[in-house]
């Protein structure tokens, strides 16, 4: 027993001195360690680097974790347009001259104004919305009747080209004809509010001057029933 256990450590010995690198190691340095990565699945060049990544593994199956698809953008929709009036057509005092004793009205459809001349060479002007093509008229004529919050009853002309109006609405904040109206004559034709301010400045009623619902109430506020009105 003896003997066998001398014979191993002997084969052992001469095992190890012919290995390279270990038999006259004396004034060599030693070989650099091998550098092993802590994640055993990486490829075995990454192994041999210096500084090795490591990559994110899940903790739950070790396995490399994928990279989570990032959400596709959303294509950025256009800006509703806003509805609001231009500001040429808001309501100030400009020079204004004219023959027009003060007090009266005059509409300048062209340009889409209307003026409340004053006595001191100045006119107080509002933007309006006026006769679309083959609705516009001129003339003169006088306010014989004024209303707040009107009721509408749609002419048989205009129902007959638009089956789709009531015969008859009552007034408020949804009735097409606004906060006030001032008839004019005998005609079927009136300066009105409006539930649609940002259509002041444009042709688009069927002959009726329309006002903002504010601009109106001012303006019903400083006229009378006689009041004279110029359309031009």
């Amino acid at each position: 027993m003896t003997r066998l256990v001398r014979y191993f450590l002997a084969a052992s010995f001469l095992a190890t001195s012919a290995l390279p690198g270990v038999a006259g190691t004396a004034g060599r340095a030693a070989p650099p360690p091998l550098v092993l990565s802590p994640n055993l699945t990486d490829p075995w060049l990454l192994q041999l680097r210096q500084n090795p990544q490591v990559r994110s593994t899940s903790r739950r199956t070790g396995w490399l974790s994928a990279r989570r698809p990032q959400p596709a953008q959303q294509p950025q929709q256009a800006a509703a347009p806003q509805r609001s009036i231009a500001p040429q057509f808001l309501p100030t005092i400009v020079r204004y001259d004219t023959q027009q004793k003060p007090g009266t009205i005059v509409i300048d459809t062209n340009a889409r104004y209307l003026y409340l001349v004053q006595a001191d060479g100045t006119a107080r002007r509002y933007g309006v919305g006026v006769g679309k093509p083959g609705f516009e008229w001129a003339g003169t004529h006088k306010v014989t009747r004024k209303a707040e919050w009107p009721d509408w009853r749609p002419p048989q002309e205009m129902r007959k080209r638009r089956p789709d109006l009531p015969a008859f609405m009552e007034g408020g904040p949804a009735n097409p004809l606004g906060a006030r109206a001032l008839y004019l004559g005998s005609t079927l034709y009136r300066i009105h509010g409006s539930n649609q301010p940002w259509t002041i400045g444009h042709a688009v009623s069927s002959g009726c001057i329309r006002m903002r619902n504010e601009d109106v109430t001012d303006l019903y506020q400083r006229v009378g029933v006689g009041t004279s009105v110029h359309v031009i």
